[in-house]
């Protein structure tokens, strides 16, 4: 912690993850049948079959047979619970607060890195969260996931981005992880402590 402390005033470039650091579904809103279907979201590792639609290699529909098949529920069913998983992305408000200060400080440049699939990011652009990044870097657009190495250097290049002046924000140990091997700060957010999480972050960043 002090060596990240000593690293923050160094920052020009703040790298959030997309799900479960700046939307979610919110548990509250969702029945018990529902988060039991996508419990498969937070093993570690991802599912195969949905870690390679967030590449972008499997469409929606080869998708729904591996859904089908691991719930036993009909295609119907299926497409009802992932059209609904799309629908009710929301932003994290601790996050999107963080963002905003973030923004109006004017120190840093804002960017996306993600795992995420082409129906769900297109939903997730259309937030107004959305508007204050300067930057993405998104799975399915580039056939690369984290943690591979591949999509990190692709976000540093582009971008044209010093390492040792970028923080990335990710609530997956093993992708904070990766990406700390290419020289990147790496912070793990919380998803049990959004707003706690956030208020660290602002001691630090502001």
């Amino acid at each position: 912690m002090q060596l990240f402390c000593y690293l923050c005033p160094m920052m020009k470039n703040i790298v959030f993850d997309l799900g479960g650091v700046v939307f979610w579904r919110n548990p509250k809103k969702c029945t018990q049948e529902f988060l039991d279907f996508f419990a498969f979201v937070r093993e570690t590792p991802m599912p195969h079959f949905w870690n390679e639609y967030d590449r972008g290699s499997l469409s929606l529909d080869e998708v729904m047979e591996h859904l089908m098949a691991r719930s036993g529920f009909s295609h119907e069913k299926c497409v009802e619970f992932v059209q609904r998983a799309i629908e009710m992305q929301e932003p994290i408000r601790p996050t999107e607060q963080l963002i905003e200060a973030l923004k109006a400080d004017g120190r840093y440049r804002l960017y996306v890195l993600s795992n995420m699939s082409c129906e769900f990011i297109e939903f997730l652009r259309r937030v107004p969260v959305y508007r204050h990044f300067d930057g993405e870097v998104v799975s399915c657009e580039e056939g690369i996931c984290k943690p591979e190495r591949e999509i990190y250097r692709l976000l540093l290049d582009r971008y044209a981005l010093n390492p040792s002046e970028t923080l990335f924000i990710d609530d997956r140990p093993e992708n904070v992880e990766a990406a700390e091997r290419e020289g990147i700060v790496g912070f793990h957010y919380n998803r049990r402590d959004e707003q706690g999480t956030c208020d660290q972050l602002r001691k630090m960043l502001l």
